[in-house]
């Protein structure tokens, strides 16, 4: 795996706490690992835990975070990306408590011309499998073309 250069924040089209992960440990061709301590935010339940289902908002950063490695290291502009869900979400936690230091494998497994993508993914504390998923995902190649909003008549 190849260590990562840039900070994570140059890596996705997020700011501020949006910005879930918090390094890149390593990335190649298909997969990255990236590192994520568990904090408060905007998602937080009462209890400042973070909901079970965020999960999934790490892993679909640690994809970001992957097409932005290889946009930069291409010397492209990051770009937006969109999640598009999963079929599959397994989750083996009742919530993700604040603290708790996070693992975030994900490998892609098919991409086509179009900018779909699968990426298997996975999300770890120090002792155990907390979620797996598999993420579908899509890079359009002019994102601003699916954020723009027709002028009302």
């Amino acid at each position: 795996m190849n260590a990562c250069p840039w900070p994570i924040s140059s890596l996705l089209p997020h700011a501020g706490n949006m910005i879930l992960i918090d390094e890149v440990c390593g990335y190649d061709a298909d997969s990255l690992t990236a590192r994520a301590v568990v904090r408060p935010g905007p998602y937080s339940l009462p209890d400042d835990t973070l909901p079970p289902w965020l999960g999934m908002e790490f892993m679909a950063q640690a994809v970001g975070a992957w097409a932005g490695c290889h946009a930069r290291l291409g010397g492209e502009e990051v770009k937006l990306g969109f999640l598009l869900g999963t079929r599959r979400y397994e989750c083996h936690a009742d919530t993700l408590p604040v603290g708790t230091v996070l693992t975030i494998r994900v490998e892609r497994g098919l991409i086509d011309a179009s900018g779909m993508s699968v990426f298997e993914c996975e999300l770890r504390d120090a002792t155990r499998l907390l979620a797996q998923a598999r993420l579908n995902v899509y890079q359009p190649k002019d994102p601003t073309a699916f954020i723009q909003e027709e002028s009302p008549q």
